[in-house]
Parts: structure tokens; sequence; C-alpha cells
């Protein structure tokens, strides 16, 4: 799905990219003889920069340079420290929020050559890799062994599991098994002056000290950058069902997901799709699934229990005025792909792409302030969701023939994130701020808590060079 991003504000002054020294240029020279030619790159094409957001890099990035090990990322920081030189670091560059955006005097750090699966082991269910591993290729080396890593973000094949930790990356699984910071033990960082430590623990349990793993996940490259990862597996589950679960209304829907979450059942993958959207992945897929109602459930259960706890959520949608239907083989997988694959491209409106979370009992109501929110903005609303957890996707979108589309939908977003947080949601459920939604982080964190939070980074980053302007 094509989608543009509301325009960032200004950094705030404590964050703000520091003026590097006089001769950085020359300075990529010595960094270059450090890493080798091919690592340190001055021509890059603009998206070798950023990340999918739509958010373009600002002008004036000095370099992509692309180590090749740890010792390489080890140099570059050191190089940066020296030079007062800023590093953004960039996985795959699937991100949606800007986060990944060169800046300008800086260099952009890309992972994508730490693609090494380091350890499976399966008697201690941990897994070792680099952060440039794809969640693809992950899955493909813990198959063997009959195991699987339970976060699973719906761009899974082609993100990184370092980007993943870097934004606290949510996914399909979520509902049962967790975001990334569920199944992250340990920690391999290389700090801004170029110091590696390590952080963590393989066991499955441990409590020694502050959690510096839960810290450095979700902080958006501006703590550290991670060069390796201790991750939890778990068995690929004997069996799984999937029930397709039609409703007139997402209202109707909504009940149903409370109807499921007051019984003891615990679907494993639980996710939620309104009419437009159904009617947009038909119009983009040749499908019918608008014709089933307007609001789609898709329930998938797994493990030992997977029939018997799919047989009790039937009942209870069933109960709640859904159209169940039990899908198996390659009709689930299709079912499965659809909501993956998402929308379709959206080519001929100004759009925003939102991703906001607010708690469970509140996602019928959300849902109704969607409809009112198109009404008052004058612009078209579709969503799909994240059900089991509360995390919605709305995408926002007014014609590009419009003289005031983009007045209309960045209207539209505010009152989104607005209506999401009275809710008792957040602004952000695992996207991450980057720069697109740096406009709405006061709304949601008070000043002393930002604050703190800065002084936390001042720590260990003292000179301001990791993804300056990012996040906070």
């Amino acid at each position: 799905m094509s989608t543009t991003t509301p325009a960032p504000l200004h950094p705030p002054a404590a964050e703000a990219v520091p003026a590097p020294r006089p001769g950085t240029g020359q300075a990529l020279a010595e960094l270059a003889a450090q890493l080798g030619p091919d690592a340190v790159r001055t021509g890059f094409s603009p998206a070798e920069v950023t990340d999918r957001s739509g958010t373009p890099a600002a002008p004036g990035v000095l370099a992509l340079v692309r180590p090749a090990d740890v010792a390489g990322v080890q140099a570059v920081l050191r190089w940066a420290s020296r030079y007062r030189v800023p590093v953004v670091t960039r996985g795959a560059g699937t991100g949606l929020s800007g986060g990944a955006s060169g800046v300008t005097g800086g260099v952009v750090l890309s992972t994508e050559r730490l693609d090494a699966v380091l350890e499976v082991s399966p008697a201690d269910e941990v897994a070792r890799v680099e952060p440039g591993v794809l969640g693809a290729d992950l899955d493909a080396a813990l198959r063997p062994h009959g195991l699987r890593y339970a976060p699973d973000p719906a761009s899974w094949r082609i993100s990184s599991i370092g980007g993943n930790v870097a934004t606290n990356a949510g996914g399909l699984r979520c509902a049962k098994y967790g975001v990334t910071r569920e199944s992250v033990l340990a920690l391999d960082v290389v700090l801004a002056d170029g110091e590696l430590i390590s952080t963590g623990h393989r066991s499955i349990k441990g409590v020694t000290g502050l959690d510096l793993v839960g810290l450095f996940t979700g902080s958006e490259g501006t703590l550290g950058v991670v060069v390796g990862i201790t991750v939890r597996v778990r068995p690929r589950p004997v069996d799984e069902r999937t029930l397709a679960v039609w409703f007139d209304s997402v209202d109707d829907a909504a009940a149903g997901l409370l109807a499921v979450t007051a019984g003891a059942a615990r679907p494993a993958v639980l996710e939620l799709l309104d009419g437009q959207t159904l009617r947009d992945v038909d119009a983009h897929s040749g499908t019918a699934l608008a014709a089933g109602g307007e609001a789609l459930l898709l329930v998938q259960t797994d493990g030992h229990g997977a029939e018997a706890e799919a047989r009790e959520i039937a009942a209870a949608l069933s109960a709640a005025g859904g159209r169940v239907r039990h899908l198996a083989g390659a009709e689930a997988e299709e079912h499965w792909e659809l909501r993956r694959s998402g929308r379709g491209p959206v080519t001929d409106k100004v759009a925003v792409g939102e991703d906001v979370a607010v708690p469970k009992s509140q996602i019928g109501p959300f849902h109704r302030e969607l409809r009112r929110i198109a009404e008052q903005h004058g612009v078209q609303v579709r969503a799909v969701a994240h059900a089991g957890d509360g995390n919605f996707h709305p995408l926002l979108s007014a014609g590009a023939e419009l003289p005031d589309a983009r007045e209309r939908v960045e209207a539209a977003a505010d009152d989104l994130v607005a209506t999401a947080l009275r809710l008792g949601g957040t602004i952000s459920g695992e996207h991450g701020i980057g720069t697109a939604k740096q406009r709405w982080i006061g709304q949601e964190l008070p000043g002393r808590v930002r604050e703190l939070q800065r002084a936390v980074k001042a720590v260990f980053d003292p000179l301001g060079i990791l993804n300056p302007g990012k996040a906070l």
C-alpha cells in the first residue's frame, strides 16, 4: 500500500542535528580506507537513504555506509564521534515512520550486510542473528528444527530483525505471542563512541539489573546500533485452524470480539477488516470478500487445542451475529495472504496510513469515531486492525484533484490521533515515532516524561549523533 505521511515538525532543540566538524567530506576518505571503498558510497539513490514512509531524506546526506561486520560498525561509530557526524541506522528500509531517513551532514549506516543466522539452539529454544537477517530468512533457518520466531509483521518476508527490534514491531500473531520485545532476550549493541556491549541473557528468565534490552528495543536507533540479537523461538504449532467470520457492521464485529475476550479460548491471530477495506481488496485482487458483509474477522488458533478453541470462538462469534466459515489448506492461506498484501496501491489520492492503538473495549467506539472523522473532514477512511490487541491501521485519503486535499487529510489525522488518546490509546502501536508522528508526541507524553527520556538518551549518546531529530 502506498501512503504518504504527515510532514514532521522541526526537531526540538535538545535533539537538533549536531554540526559536523569542518573537513567532514575529506574524512570520508579516511572511513573508506578503514572499511574498504565498496562500503562507503557517496553516490546512492534516494530510496537507499530513507524508508517506505514517503518521508524523504534531508538534503546533504554525506554517504551510505555498509559495514560488513561488527568491527566495521564500531569503526563507523568511532569515526562519527571523532568528526561529530550524525548516524542514521537503516535495516531493510521497510519502516513507515521516517525513522530511517538520512539527515543533513550525516551518514546512513546500513546493516544489510550483517545478515548471518549465527546459531539455532533447539535445546535452549533460542536463536542468535545479526540485524540484517530478514524475517523470512530466520523462518527458513528455524523450520528444519520444527521451530519458529513468533513475531510476524505483515512485512516479515522483507523486513529485517534489526529493524523490527528498532521499532518494537508487532504483527498478526501479537494476539497470543506479543510484540517483538516479548521475544528478545539479549542484544549486542555498538554505542555512540564505538564500544561494543552485550546486555540481557540467554536464559528465558532473568532480572539482573535494569532492563536495557527492553530500553533498546523500540528506541529507533537513538541509543545505539544493534549488531546481534538473541531471540526466543518456539515450536511450530502442530495444528492451526482458520475462521473467516462476516458481520453486518463493525459494531457487531466489535461485540463479537468482546464475546471472544470473555471466553477462555485465546486466538493466535485476530484481524478485523472493515467494509471499505474489503471492497479495496476485491478491486485489487479480484476477490469477492465484500459480498459477505460490512466487516470481516479473520481468526487463527494454533497448538494442540486449535480445533477446540476454534469451535469455542466460532460459537461465540456466531451468537454475536457472525456468519462463520471454517477455512483450511490453500483457501485459508489465500485469506491470510490477502490480509498481508493489503488494500492495493493508492495512486489518485492524497493519503496517510496511520498506526494507533486503543483498548480492545474501545474498538467499536473508535471505528464509529472514524466514520465521524470522515464526514467532518470530508475524507475517505478505511481501516484494518490487529483486533486481538486493539492496534488500528486506518487509511485517510482525499482526491488529489481537491485543492485542499492535504489540509483535509492532515486535519483528519490530528483528529484521529486525539480520538485514540481520548479513548485510552496511544499514537503508535508498532510503527514508531520517527519523524512522521513527532507533532503528536507531546499529546501523549508529559513534558517531564520527555525530559527524562532525553536525559536517558544523553547518557548513551552525549554528542547527540545517533538518529538526531527522530523518535524523542
